[in-house]
């Protein structure tokens, strides 16, 4: 068994590792060492955590087989997602630690003894409040990351789920909770306990199905700083140095996400939560749709123009991910600068489903990232530019953000794709995108619509290209 002292500087080195991790993850260049960083710092942190508990055989043995299938579990579930399902994998392992804050708290709630924490009907104050709000904040990030999942996965609505009355209700759940907590404390009673998980798990599911699919890249980050907050709770509870710092620098790295995320939406924060974002009329939108003509073109069409142009721009999105064409595109690229072609990316914060997507993707196909610019980058740069190449993006290219004070996307800064000389813009429909509004630039005499499957008609310009 470590002694208290070793094991607290074993654990200051695990947080410094995790550190080290964040700040690697920072950029793509050095997101491999990050994560590198982050899983020593992992191990170092189970094991001082294995070796400081005494009096442990009997259950040593049974503890290391679930480490086991759980790891197994999830190493496998991690190698055979595919990158498009990424942000529901996300969504789903946020789920699992706020659940396993849940199990730890109702652990320690139930037999305080095993935790030094007290006798039941007698736990320490401290550790009480500690392991409600941990207990809390766990419920609510498991529910809202279900929910999260559900409507990633298509087998809920991506659109926002509203009633009357839905914001005077969360606010008196959430009213409810902190009384709870209060009276919890005075009186340590097991029913008040359940109570309490009952009602945040319901909060959780609440706070989540009014925000739609538009938003759901700060659902995801918002939701990464609760699982931070609840770990770092129970870690206070259990008096756990490691699960403390690693809570606390997961909790407000996603919350300062969250931010930057709101921010690249023009949005705040509460705005985001008390939602409603995509709550369209869908039949209006298909009427605007019939009414309006778009100019369409093909394969050969799209690479007359960029063989023809000085500088191509690259607006990737979602539907670059659900094809998986980032492979195909790279070669497009890389065909384009054999003709002494100027090309860049240009990466706007929420597209795709979850922060820094496109980003992943393109890191895949071994896409230089001196090549790859975020909106504020490279946003005066598309008045310069010859061709306008968008393969799956929508809502962060859709000028009425610029334009319509109704829209709900009003405000929000997008890419300024509509200033290039010609655009051509990929997509298998005049569907919206998950903000659930129509885009403008379809309809702009600039743009040529080149319908089908990404990849495949990336491919077919590649062929009319060489």
């Amino acid at each position: 068994m470590l002694s208290a002292n070793l094991s607290a500087i074993f654990y200051l080195i695990s947080g410094v590792l995790f550190i080290l991790a964040l700040r690697g993850l920072s950029s793509p260049e050095t997101s491999r060492q990050g994560n590198f960083f982050g899983i020593l710092g992992m191990i170092i942190a189970i094991t001082v955590t294995f070796l400081s508990i005494g009096n442990f055989s009997n259950g040593f043995i049974a503890v290391l087989i679930f480490l086991l299938i759980g790891g197994l579990i999830g190493a496998y579930i991690a190698y055979k997602i595919p990158m498009t399902a990424m942000p529901e994998l996300v969504a789903g392992f946020h789920s699992l630690v706020g659940l396993a804050a849940v199990f730890v708290a109702i652990a320690a709630f139930l037999n305080p003894e095993a935790f030094s924490l007290g006798s039941p009907g007698n736990i320490k104050l401290g550790s009480l409040i500690e392991m409600s709000i941990g207990a809390a904040v766990g419920a609510i990030t498991f529910s809202g990351s279900v929910i999260a999942f559900l409507k990633l996965q298509g087998i809920m609505s991506g659109s926002p789920i509203t009633f009357k009355g839905q914001h005077a209700l969360n606010a008196l759940i959430l009213i409810s909770i902190i009384v709870l907590i209060f009276y919890l404390c005075s009186t340590q009673s097991s029913n008040l306990f359940w109570i309490l998980i009952g009602v945040s798990f319901l909060i959780g599911f609440l706070i989540i199905i009014p925000i739609g699919g538009a938003d759901m890249p700060v659902v995801i980050s918002m939701l990464n700083s609760y699982s931070g907050w609840a770990a770092a709770g129970i870690g206070f509870t259990l008096e756990n140095t490691a699960l403390i710092i690693t809570g606390a620098l997961v909790g407000s790295s996603g919350a300062i996400l969250s931010y930057i995320m709101c921010k690249g939406m023009n949005r705040s924060f509460f705005n985001v939560i008390l939602g409603g974002f995509g709550a369209t009329d869908q039949s209006e939108q298909d009427k605007n749709r019939e009414q309006r003509p778009v100019k369409s073109g093909n394969a050969d069409d799209a690479a007359f123009l960029m063989k023809n142009a000085s500088s191509v721009i690259i607006v990737p999105g979602y539907g670059m991910a659900v094809a998986q064409a980032q492979h195909a595109l790279r070669e497009m690229v890389d065909t384009l600068k054999k003709n002494d072609i100027k090309v860049s990316y240009a990466i706007h914060p929420v597209a795709g489903r979850m922060p820094g997507h496109m980003n992943v993707l393109l890191a895949e196909a071994n896409v230089p990232y001196d090549e790859v610019f975020e909106l504020e980058e490279i946003n005066n740069d598309f008045v310069n530019a010859d061709v306008a190449f968008v393969i799956g993006a929508n809502d962060v290219t859709n000028p009425v953000a610029k334009t319509d004070p109704q829209s709900p996307i009003y405000g929000m800064p997008v890419l300024d794709v509509e200033k290039c000389k010609s655009v051509l813009f990929v997509k298998r429909s005049l569907s919206p995108g998950y903000a659930g509004i129509d885009n403008d630039l379809f309809y702009n005499e600039k743009t040529l619509m080149l319908f089908g499957d990404a990849k495949k008609m990336t491919e077919d310009i590649i062929k009319n290209i060489s």
